[in-house]
């Protein structure tokens, strides 16, 4: 399958991870709806809705940059309905946007922890919800969360328990969505990295150049979503996939082409237990 022609709502698009999911869909000749907040730039993140459009129509794709703040249900339902409007419909929505803080309950202000749940979990829940009618039309509808597996091992939850609830606020609407909308054939599934991400949230709260040099591109991922997007939705739903086991899966073995410093240790991102937490733990049927 190809992504070609398929409308893609990207939230949080014009960087990382979202950014790099959206260009590899524009190679395909996908339209890629750049659904995020920065319309100029910030000294310290780099990109903009404007130039990830440019981006995006430089290797093929069409696109349409939309300012969108995702906890504004005024926002999103318009930028949703400027997708549908340019391009007729919208075939995949990925919940990319999310917030960080790696704070403990102390240094947890009640104003960062209403932040990171009206983007992560809130934010998750409305762009699907408003997106679902347009899924529904599509013919291999596909809702890709960028959150983890849920873990309950409690070291995930001691160090910053209110980023972990709403991280897994996103995991648990894809576990529960996954279900609901099965009859529909929209496949939802979770989409989490085995390393730390080279962006900007890496290198400006977790560790500066040095944790960059431990990460992995986010091509990894765009790569790993790019499978999971052009699979058949009736079949591939409820699933947390883990990016480096997405590809393998499909034959990559090359994976040092990933790293931003081949060679060296690569950091393991968080919510992954050793061995790796498997990918393929499935929704309720």
């Amino acid at each position: 399958m190809s992504l070609k022609g398929k409308t893609l709502f990207i939230t949080g698009a014009s960087r990382g991870i979202g950014h790099a999911i959206g260009l590899r869909a524009a190679k395909d000749g996908a339209n890629v709806v750049i659904a995020a907040k920065s319309e100029s730039e910030h000294p310290k993140l780099p990109g903009t809705i404007y130039t990830a459009a440019k981006d995006m129509e430089a290797v093929g794709g069409q696109a349409l940059p939309v300012v969108c703040d995702i906890r504004s249900e005024e926002q999103v339902m318009a930028a949703i309905e400027k997708a549908v409007a340019q391009f007729g419909g919208i075939d995949i929505l990925i919940n990319n946007a999310s917030a960080l803080s790696l704070t403990n309950t102390t240094d947890t202000e009640m104003k960062r922890w209403d932040l990171m749940h009206q983007i992560n979990s809130r934010g998750t829940f409305m762009c699907s919800k408003m997106a679902l009618p347009h899924l529904k039309k599509a013919d291999n509808g596909h809702i890709l969360n960028i959150a983890p597996p849920l873990n309950m091992n409690p070291r995930w939850f001691g160090g910053h328990v209110a980023y972990t609830i709403a991280k897994y606020g996103m995991s648990m609407c894809t576990l529960g969505m996954a279900q609901e909308f099965r009859a529909d054939g929209i496949g939802v599934n979770s989409l989490w990295p085995e390393t730390a991400i080279a962006t900007a949230a890496i290198k400006n709260l977790l560790g500066g150049d040095k944790m960059i040099r431990a990460s992995r591109k986010p091509e990894i991922v765009a790569d790993a979503a790019y499978i999971i997007l052009t699979s058949n939705s009736r079949e591939c739903t409820g699933n947390f996939f883990i990016d480096v086991d997405v590809l393998t899966s499909a034959g990559v073995t090359d994976l040092e082409q990933y790293a931003v410093e081949p060679g060296q240790k690569l950091m393991r991102d968080f919510f992954l237990d050793e061995p790796c937490a498997t990918p393929k733990e499935k929704a309720p049927v």
